[in-house]
């Protein structure tokens, strides 16, 4: 819903404008947001402002949210922001990666006289785009009850988790039961190419019934090859399996199915694909039964 005009919001800032940096940026701006962009690369996106730093971003919004490829940039970010006047901002991050990055900067912009939340997205860009993806918020009611408010224009699905940290455990399920759910897709292709059954056969008759999932079917026309363009690339469900991986193990929990999917991207990045689309699995999997 767009917002209506005379309504008081606080100004956002989106630190990072990759793929889904960008995304949150458009539909904030489309949502009638008043929205800053800033990224290391000095990429900016259509109708929505960029600024030359970090430090003229933090002067603009009243609201940061970071949207970054790992947990080394996050890191980073999150040191440079300790040298910017944070008193009265709140820190938002979106990117997938582990707990104790945010958690061990924490005290840090606290004493600042800021707030740190973690809301990571499930779902990719055009569901961002849509409205349509699920936010995990984790932090301190202060800091919750804002963020909520303030990633309204992105979603009507937001939820409040638990404290600092426990979103991006969340995300981590629920993405790692994705990884799994292709990862068992991908052999069972293994064994209909073997039976001489056709690919698009075998995923239409699972997309409508109850092995189905919505992830299949936005992804069947990816996976056949009738569209070219690519939602999340391969590369980037690398780097997920890793941090999913990792936080199962802080858990203390044993993950051999994360493991196997771990072992199919690296297979598909090692044949070239670290660029495509991850729908791409589960076409070489077939193919190479």
């Amino acid at each position: 819903m767009r917002i209506a005009l005379g309504v008081m919001m606080d100004r956002i800032g989106v630190v990072g404008l990759g793929r889904m940096g960008s995304a949150i940026a458009t539909r904030f701006a489309d949502q009638g947001v008043a929205v800053t962009g800033w990224t290391r690369s000095g990429r900016s996106v259509d109708d929505v402002e960029s600024v030359p730093d970090l430090f003229s971003l933090v002067a603009r919004a009243d609201i940061i949210v970071l949207s970054l490829f790992d947990d080394a940039a996050v890191g980073e970010t999150l040191a440079a922001l300790l040298a910017c006047p944070l008193a009265g901002k709140l820190v938002i991050d979106t990117s997938t990666i582990v707990p104790g990055t945010l958690l061990r900067y924490a005290a840090e912009i606290e004493a600042a006289g800021a707030h740190l939340s973690d809301a990571p997205i499930s779902g990719g860009p055009e569901m961002v785009a849509s409205g349509s993806c699920g936010i995990f918020i984790g932090g301190c009611h202060a800091a919750v009850e804002r963020a909520q408010a303030a990633l309204a224009p992105l979603s009507g699905r937001i939820f409040h988790v638990g404290p600092l940290g426990t979103g991006l455990v969340m995300k981590s399920i629920n993405n790692a039961m994705l990884q799994s759910y292709f990862a068992g897709l991908a052999e069972q292709m293994r064994v209909a190419r073997q039976a001489g059954l056709s690919l698009e056969m075998a995923l239409t008759i699972l997309s409508g019934g109850p092995a189905g999932a919505p992830a299949l079917a936005d992804r069947m026309p990816r996976i056949l090859g009738h569209d070219g363009s690519v939602g999340f690339p391969i590369r980037g469900a690398a780097k997920d399996n890793a941090v999913f991986r990792r936080v199962a193990a802080e858990a203390g929990v044993a993950t051999p199915t994360l493991d196997a999917a771990s072992a199919m991207i690296a297979a598909a990045i090692d044949a070239g694909l670290a660029e495509a689309d991850i729908g791409a699995l589960i076409a070489m999997a077939y193919a190479d039964a």
